[in-house]
């Protein structure tokens, strides 16, 4: 969709009346100069985060050629001297062009920019550089401190795009760059971050580890953290299953006695489902409460609720088949599954509680479940959820809390039928109101939209999504923040030990445990970026891996 002068207007007009936002940063703040690299990667934050809110902005490659550089002098950044045939901040578009796409030789970049004559002509260029002078604008003519500021604006854009739901080239990372020695004094660098995360984690750990305690007799010689230990440990080496996790946490643990890893699992089943939930939602507590002590954390936002599969199931689950269930994708495998309530959008991803399902439970049960204890532990604004859950019981249910939904709808007759007369009218974007049947004469009302996906692979219907809320189409773009509970699911089951057993409350305890361990690593991030910059960003500067290593010390391992 081409950007027009009035979504232009709109996106620098909420800029400007966003009370705590001053834009340019480096043209109106004492922090920074019209030289600072810092100043324009602020720059970059503030605009993309508005500008992929507006509906008509749907492609990154468009910001890109949008984004002010007016404002900036890259003189000092220029190590060319004379008169050269590019300009700076044209060259700035293009390699941020390049790493949006991921592409690591600059003969991709070229060969693109050939094919795309229109996007040549929006980046100022008026010809296609020779790939020897995009090679040596790169690594010759960019200062080392440009280069990683081209990087680091990337990555903003590819997750402010992806929070907008706008279709992004490659997933972010999710880790910062390597920084070099001479990264602007603002950032913190890696030895600061280490070793506050050290004392966060220390005192975290301090906080949350007793929420979870097992039901043992008195005089054991092994020390009860020492089960918390080890499932820590487990959670720190991939693919570990408890008895070979066991023999090396022996060598590697600093206590006198640790547990074997027969006796850790039948410690385990020995907690009921129930108890292993309120235990987490104790230990939850205990962190958000932690995280409030920080004026950067707010207990209210928007929450995403989802079902996660483990790896399909291999074996004979005979006399296993309420727990050992289908795949979501309807598929000949099954899996166990887990649902989780977490804490998206600007909020730190916190898996607020997580549950077990089971063969026969309703989408109903399960979301009212989760929502309860959502709303117990912070004030929920909004519910997103995938399209499995699109029933209008479970709809209606949102809306008699209070609450506002967006939910994608499977499309039925009737929605196909619409999105085709939508195609032949060449339409992107279509709202109508429809009453979905409760029974009994009781309808929910609900609105449906219909929009496009840009560059869609279809010829046809399929060209089009169709969401469901209750709360206008302005909020249609925060459901682009559900990407964050998938992004959290790939590190949560990271964390998770190995185990064949097929006993349902030992495999719910390493997927809650798993669930705890990635929360206090999101919280402890915002605690140190609190401590070292007096803000919090999204992307986390403290490493899972880094914290699991101090949560490892503090449970007893180093």
């Amino acid at each position: 969709m081409p950007i027009t002068t009035e979504s232009r207007r709109t996106v620098f007009r909420q800029i400007a009346r966003r009370s705590y936002v001053e834009w340019p940063a480096y043209d109106s703040t004492p922090l920074y100069d019209r030289t600072s690299l810092a100043g324009l990667e602020a720059d970059v934050r503030i605009v993309s985060g508005a500008w992929f809110r507006h509906h008509e902005h749907s492609s990154v490659e468009q910001f890109v050629s949008e984004l002010p550089l007016a404002y900036f002098q890259f003189e000092a950044h220029d190590c060319y001297e004379g008169p050269t045939h590019y300009e700076m901040d044209t060259l700035f578009r293009v390699f941020v062009l390049k790493e949006l796409h991921g592409w690591e030789h600059e003969t991709s970049l070229y060969e693109y920019l050939k094919s795309c004559p229109e996007l040549c002509e929006r980046l100022g260029l008026e010809t296609v550089p020779e790939q020897s002078t995009l090679w040596r604008s790169w690594h010759t003519r960019f200062t080392n401190a440009l280069r990683k500021t081209v990087q680091k604006a990337s990555r903003t854009i590819l997750v402010k795009a992806q929070n907008a739901d706008v279709t992004v080239p490659r997933e972010p990372e999710q880790i910062l760059a390597a920084r070099g020695d001479d990264v602007d004094e603002s950032v913190p660098d890696d030895r600061a971050i280490l070793d506050n995360a050290d004392r966060v984690t220390e005192h975290v750990s301090r906080v949350v580890f007793p929420a979870f305690s097992l039901d043992r007799g008195e005089g054991c010689v092994i020390h009860e953290n020492a089960y918390w230990g080890l499932q820590t440990y487990l959670g720190l080496r991939e693919r570990l299953a408890a008895n070979e996790g066991a023999r090396s946490f022996l060598y590697e643990s600093t206590r006198d006695r640790t547990p074997l890893g027969h006796a850790h699992r039948e410690q385990i089943r020995d907690l009921s489902i129930e108890q292993v939930r309120a235990m987490y939602r104790q230990a939850i507590t205990r962190l958000l409460n932690e995280a409030a002590e920080t004026e950067q954390f707010f207990r209210a936002g928007i929450v995403a609720i989802d079902i996660t599969e483990a790896d399909p199931f291999t074996g004979d689950r005979t006399g296993y088949e309420d727990e050992i269930i289908g795949t979501k994708e309807k598929t000949n495998e099954y899996a166990y599954q887990w649902a989780t309530v977490q804490l998206v959008g600007n909020a730190v991803p916190i898996v607020l509680d997580a549950r077990p399902v089971r063969k026969g439970q309703t989408r109903l049960e399960i979301v009212e479940d989760l929502l309860d204890s959502a709303e117990n532990l912070v004030h929920v604004d909004n519910v997103l959820m995938d399209r499995e859950f699109d029933s209008q019981h479970v709809l209606e249910m949102i809306s008699q809390r209070g609450l506002s939904y967006v939910v994608p709808k499977r499309m039925q007759a009737s929605e196909k039928a619409q999105a085709k007369r939508l195609l032949q009218r060449d339409q992107d974007r279509y709202e109508t109101d429809r009453k979905l049947h409760l029974g009994k004469n009781e309808w929910h009302e609900t609105t449906l939209i219909y929009r496009r996906k840009e560059d869609s692979e279809h010829d046809d219907h399929r060209q089009y999504s169709v969401f469901m809320t209750n709360c206008g189409s302005g909020h249609l773009t925060e459901y682009g923040y559900r990407w964050e509970i998938e992004s959290g699911y790939r590190s949560i089951k990271r964390f998770m030990a190995a185990t064949t057993s097929k006993d349902f409350g030992l495999r719910f305890f390493y997927f809650a445990f798993a669930c705890l361990l990635y929360s206090i690593w999101r919280a402890v991030d915002l605690l140190v970026q609190v401590k070292l910059t007096g803000e919090y960003e999204h992307s986390p500067i403290v490493t899972a891996d880094n914290t699991l290593t101090l949560l490892k010390k503090e449970t007893g391992i180093g």
